[in-house]
């Protein structure tokens, strides 16, 4: 085993994502050692590179190690992927229980303007949009997870059906028909208090989105 693996190991890194400045600290003398233990334990398959300057210990080795040594949930993963992100659309929902299927994509929201992609061959696929949100309410109706003792950022069940009307640009006439398509039981709409309803609608920077919100709480049971 590499001395890069023990250190990680040792030090309580085993099932964390580590960046380049973390193992800056964690690892004593010049950059080019550095460069030589990550390489090594890379070409050794003991050590993944998730993107730039972002490593994981190989999953493999979890089965040598504690139980508390878990390899990082997939939502820990995808917000060490893109700082800043939350868990959101069909990934949220199947989290949740909202819709009956899984979904084998981590679909996430994060800030900026740019989507981005990450593609690994070991530990899947994950996707992040953009929205137009207003400014200060990025968050709004999004809570905080924990997953092994690790943290995500996972959108409410109704935040997220919204991201996905966002995405999909759609009008408040498509909602009903967006709801069929998931086959989305609409009774889980009737406990949402107004408030909720009310925080949703500053979230979003079209107008379209407050026609769709009126139409998914025509949607809700009386």
């Amino acid at each position: 085993m590499q001395t890069l693996t023990e250190i990680l190991i040792q030090t309580g890194w085993a099932g964390r994502v580590v960046s380049h400045a973390q193992l800056a600290r964690l690892l004593d003398g010049t950059p080019q050692r550095r460069y030589n233990l990550v390489n090594r334990a890379l070409q050794h398959g003991e050590l993944l590179q998730l993107r730039r300057g972002l490593y994981l210990l190989a999953p493999r080795l979890h089965l040598q190690l504690q139980s508390q040594h878990q390899p990082p949930h997939p939502f820990v993963l995808a917000q060490a992927l893109v700082s800043g992100s939350y868990v959101s659309f069909e990934t949220a929902l199947s989290f949740h229980g909202w819709i009956p299927e899984s979904v084998p994509v981590i679909l996430s929201v994060l800030p900026g303007r740019r989507r981005q992609e990450v593609n690994h061959p070991s530990l899947g696929l994950f996707r992040f949009y953009p929205l137009a949100l207003r400014q200060g309410h990025f968050l709004d109706a999004v809570d905080r997870h924990t997953f092994a003792g690790q943290a995500a950022l996972v959108a409410q069940p109704l935040r997220a059906l919204l991201d996905l009307v966002c995405l999909r640009k759609l009008e408040a006439e498509s909602v009903s028909a967006l709801v069929q398509s998931m086959r989305f039981d609409s009774d889980l709409l009737m406990p949402t208090p107004a408030a909720t309803w009310q925080t949703l609608q500053r979230v979003y920077a079209h107008k379209r989105l407050v026609a769709a919100i009126a139409a998914l709480r025509r949607e809700a049971p009386a």
